[in-house]
């Protein structure tokens, strides 16, 4: 059963987290909204999904109840559930500058809106009472941006960390580069996109590392004991125990993600009837 989250949660003199009140098998509790900084101009980080009334009404109660002004949008990433409240957020609030990390794919947003600003990676935002440091953190998707309040070394880390469970992933070799440059900034807590606040970062971390390493030996030990072509699915049968249903075609995408990953590195190749071993030839 998920952590209970609050609507409305303070978490330090800095953070105010807003839940973004959309849950669902992917959203969990819901997409986790933060209000950052001391002063009358704060940052946003993320804008939930559209048309969410319950989560516009209780970020319109925090700005009144702060005597704030959202200054600037950051977003993590592309999602709909982190970026399309946007709209809805302008419109509770008045204009305000959203701030992305360019998707190297495709970007939908133009560079010619002079109300919106494209990150690079190491860029700090400064707002009254807190700093921030973009880190581009890959994998997730390709725009994705993880974000260090350098006054707390408190790490936001949008979908690359969950508060629950392990995400989905467009790059499996990009996110586990990320992966290690995030513990490589030695957090002491994290605010994730979803699920509750991290509060033993570096074991979670960890974790997430090992649990990608498990699962990849998993899939190689698995095509060793077939020797014969497999799907991703049948895999999935047989490596996921007692995986909720709803949950059955994100675990069949990372499966494919280890295998893409797996076939650049030249340990398995494929046909249309699926996946096998590469073997490896080898002279005494």
């Amino acid at each position: 059963m998920s952590t209970y989250i609050p609507p409305i949660k303070k978490l330090s003199s800095r953070v105010i987290r807003i839940l973004g009140c959309n849950p669902g098998p992917m959203t969990l509790q819901g997409t986790n909204t933060y209000l950052i900084g001391t002063g009358k101009r704060r940052v946003l980080l993320d804008a939930g999904d559209e048309n969410v009334d319950e989560y516009i009404s209780n970020l319109g109660q925090v700005l009144k109840a702060e005597n704030a002004v959202i200054h600037k949008i950051i977003i993590t990433h592309w999602h709909h559930d982190h970026i399309e409240g946007v709209p809805n957020v302008i419109k509770l609030n008045g204009k305000c500058n959203l701030v992305k990390f360019k998707r190297p794919d495709f970007e939908t947003l133009s560079s010619n809106d002079d109300s919106i600003e494209f990150l690079k990676d190491g860029d700090v935002i400064e707002i009254e009472g807190a700093s921030l440091k973009v880190y581009h953190t890959p994998g997730h998707t390709t725009d994705h941006i993880s974000v260090v309040l350098k006054e707390e070394n408190a790490l936001f880390s949008g979908d690359c960390i969950l508060g629950e469970g392990t995400t989905v992933f467009e790059d499996l070799s990009d996110y586990m580069t990320s992966l290690n440059v995030i513990l490589n900034l030695n957090p002491s807590v994290i605010y994730p996109g979803h699920g509750p606040e991290i509060m033993e970062p570096i074991s979670k971390i960890k974790y997430y590392i090992e649990h990608r390493m498990q699962r990849e030996k998993q899939i190689i030990d698995f095509l060793r004991s077939k020797n014969m072509k497999v799907t991703a699915e049948e895999i999935v049968k047989n490596i996921y125990e007692n995986i909720p249903k709803h949950l059955i075609k994100a675990a069949e995408i990372n499966v494919n993600h280890h295998l893409r990953k797996l076939e650049k590195e030249g340990k398995v190749t494929r046909d249309e009837k699926g996946w096998i071993l590469k073997k490896i030839n080898s002279s005494l």
